[in-house]
């Protein structure tokens, strides 16, 4: 059965490009993004991993650990990684993990068989700090990510988590959101002051600070 959305993330120990890797124990009550790729040295995934490489200030800043992993060899992610630092001008500094055996990967569901071969196919787990997966995406392996879309997903994450609210469409921080069904308009207008109500099932306020 595939891992849905509230599961536990399941736990491993694998090697990688930061030595071994107890997963639950190195992310540590952090938020992690697992994100899979289908081989070294392929262009698609060196563009991939120079980006999350490049965005190290914006993981920091959410208390979140990109994580990586493909079915090659700890020797194969080194030899590949200074390639990724050259082309995007970075350092990549966080683990690669090398899974040969393809256990993390069928333990996640990256491998899809009917995607073209055996090789994960571009996964993105976002899991919280009490391991549990929030969100996933599934790219086929021609398609580039979009970790600005990452980003603004763990945005949404940490906003939905500390306050009783949701995110319309395209929202960005600092957008307004809206209030749930959940919440009647007396109450939120208690809580959170202006509430504009669109239908009564829509209706905004501005994004609670904090």
């Amino acid at each position: 059965m595939s891992l849905q959305l509230g599961d536990t993330a399941p736990d491993f120990t694998a090697d990688s490009t930061a030595g071994a890797i107890e997963f639950h124990a190195w992310k540590s009550g952090s938020w992690a993004v697992l994100f899979s790729h289908p081989a070294d040295f392929t262009p698609v995934c060196t563009t991939e991993l120079g980006r999350v490489a490049q965005l190290k200030q914006e993981w920091a800043a959410r208390d979140a650990k990109p994580i990586a992993l493909s079915v090659d060899s700890v020797e194969d992610h080194n030899k590949w990684v200074p390639d990724i630092d050259e082309v995007n001008k970075t350092t990549v500094d966080y683990p690669i993990v090398a899974d040969p055996d393809k256990k993390v990967a069928n333990l996640f569901g990256m491998i899809h068989p009917n995607a073209g071969d055996t090789s994960s196919v571009r996964s993105v787990f976002i899991i919280d700090p009490a391991d549990k997966i929030r969100l996933t995406l599934t790219y086929p392996k021609s398609v580039g990510r979009n970790f600005d879309e990452i980003l603004r997903c763990l945005d949404a994450l940490r906003l939905t988590d500390r306050a009783t609210v949701a995110t319309p469409v395209d929202w960005r921080e600092g957008d307004r959101v809206i209030v749930p069904p959940t919440v009647s308009t007396e109450d939120a207008k208690a809580k959170f002051g202006d509430v504009e109500e669109v239908k009564p099932y829509l209706r905004f306020i501005a994004q609670p600070a904090g």
